[in-house]
């Protein structure tokens, strides 16, 4: 009965084990990007895998060993249209960015990712698949600008939605009295390699400059606002003058005295109201981008702005007063005239263009130079000029 019994549990583990181990060796058919450390790539099927080495398949040089010591990462390729002529095209975190602006595309979960310029470095942070929070500023640490980024997608995985924010102050500069924003929506058709995108939004900007206007016996100040004329026709009560009074100054190049006349009128008083220095502008924006390569992408980028300002461009005064003078030029009576102030806004008109070429080093790092042109109309004035970007990218 023992003997018996011995046989059936050998019998057992040997079944059991002989099973484990056809599971241990079966193949994976799966295709996977394989990288060595030395940065060669290949597209294959691994045949076999133990301690030491890899045997996997490729479709150009087909069976081949690899010493698992050399293999830096395996990648599983999800899908073969990202195989264009025998090369695998990867994602990555910079993807959803192109020069300024951004797609609709979500930065996936954890693979956040920072970007420095000439200006300044920003960091971006994806809390979930379709939110991600990020921080900018310039390298000297104001203004400082938090952003925001919610993707809405749709049942077309090409087709997606998002909206977004930034909200920004001058920080130390101005004693953080200067703020501004940017809220737009965005419509990307596409994938992470080739896409376009149509974004449409609102901005806002106020410096939080110091303001002095004089109310007759001091200045008074303010910031971030400034007083200025009330658009109108001002005329006085009487419109005659008040008073003449006759002083004499020594004159020391001549040796001589010099009748000198100060005379006061009726002057009409100009109200004034109080204006926020806030510039406002709607915003359109096209930017599109186009992978060539498995490390080099072109893209495009734009941005017109339609300006308006809360404040005048300046102030049109005509009118002011009339002196009746003698036969000996001295002042015998003083008018004062209507006053016409015109008020006249400014409404500048801001537009770049930036074409640019990525170039993807490897699956954490990324450059990209662009040359943007950028032109200003504001009423009959005509402004262009240059605006080189480089930029380097960093997932973590």
């Amino acid at each position: 009965m023992k003997s018996i019994i011995y046989l059936c549990l050998t019998v057992f583990m040997l079944f059991f084990s002989f099973g484990s181990y056809s599971q241990v060796i079966q193949p994976d058919t799966s295709l996977r990007l394989i990288e060595k450390n030395d940065g060669t790539k290949y597209i294959a099927k691994i045949l076999s895998d133990d301690a030491r080495e890899l045997l996997i398949e490729t479709e150009t040089i087909g069976k081949i060993y690899i010493l698992k010591s050399e293999v830096k990462r395996i990648t599983v390729i999800d899908s073969k249209s990202n195989i264009i002529n025998g090369e695998f095209r990867e994602e990555s975190p910079f993807s959803t960015r192109y020069a300024f602006t951004n797609n609709a595309l979500p930065i996936k979960k954890n693979e956040h990712y920072a970007m420095v310029n000439l200006f300044g470095p920003e960091v971006h942070f994806a809390v979930t698949d379709r939110l991600n929070v990020g921080v900018m500023t310039t390298w000297i640490g104001s203004p400082l600008v938090a952003v925001g980024k919610y993707t809405i997608p749709t049942n077309n995985e090409k087709v997606n939605f998002s909206v977004a924010s930034m909200v920004g102050t001058s920080g130390y500069l101005n004693q953080f009295r200067g703020f501004g924003g940017l809220h737009w929506a965005t419509m990307t058709f596409g994938d992470r390699k080739n896409n376009i995108s149509i974004s449409g939004g609102f901005g806002y900007f106020n410096a939080g400059t110091r303001n002095e206007t004089w109310n007759g016996n001091s200045y008074a100040v303010s910031y971030g606002d400034r007083n200025q004329s009330v658009e109108g026709l001002y005329t006085s009560s009487t419109g005659e003058m008040t008073s003449l009074t006759d002083y004499q100054n020594y004159d020391p190049s001549t040796g001589t005295y010099a009748t000198f006349e100060y005379y006061e009128y009726d002057s009409p008083q100009i109200p004034t109201e109080k204006v926020r220095n806030t510039f406002k502008a709607p915003i359109l924006s096209v930017a599109g981008i186009r992978q060539l390569t498995n490390k080099a992408s072109l893209f495009f980028d734009s941005m017109i702005a339609f300006g308006v300002s809360d404040f005048t461009s300046y102030n049109r005064i005509s009118g002011g007063r009339e002196i009746t003078r003698d036969e000996n030029g001295y002042v015998t009576d003083v008018t004062s005239t209507p006053v016409v102030v015109s008020v006249e806004s400014s409404s500048p008109v801001a537009l770049y263009i930036m074409p640019g070429m990525r170039f993807q080093k490897n699956e954490n790092r990324a450059f990209q130079i662009a040359v943007a042109g950028v032109t200003v109309w504001d009423g009959e004035s005509f402004e262009s000029f240059p605006l080189p970007l480089i930029s380097w990218f960093f997932k973590f």
